[in-house]
């Protein structure tokens, strides 16, 4: 289940923008399409996403992908997977509280 929030662009402003707080963040192509979900602290995984393309800890919500298997060039079988373009997020006021929000959005 998506995140009722408005993208925003995955750039330089948003990441500092961020939070340094736990949250539910989640990830979209051009067309706005959900690429997956994934928690920790906001500021550290959008840096790891803007850098890298996904988080280790994000959770594919394509064909075939699972945590931390897809990249932008494509997942573990071969399958072609969207960059992230876009993010959205949720707050939380502690890890298990990211972790209740994730349970709550697979």
């Amino acid at each position: 289940m998506s995140l009722r929030k408005q993208w925003q662009a995955l750039d330089r402003s948003t990441v500092a923008s961020a939070p340094e707080r736990y949250g539910l963040y989640e990830l979209g192509d051009q067309e706005g399409t959900s690429l997956g979900v994934g928690i920790g602290v906001l500021r550290d995984e959008l840096k790891e996403a803007l850098s890298y393309g996904r988080p280790s800890g994000f959770e594919s919500t394509e064909a075939g992908g699972t945590t931390g298997e897809s990249t932008e060039a494509g997942g573990a079988n071969g399958e072609s997977t969207g960059k992230p373009t876009q993010v959205r997020w949720e707050t939380a006021t502690s890890k298990a509280h990211a972790e209740r929000l994730l349970e709550e959005h697979r």
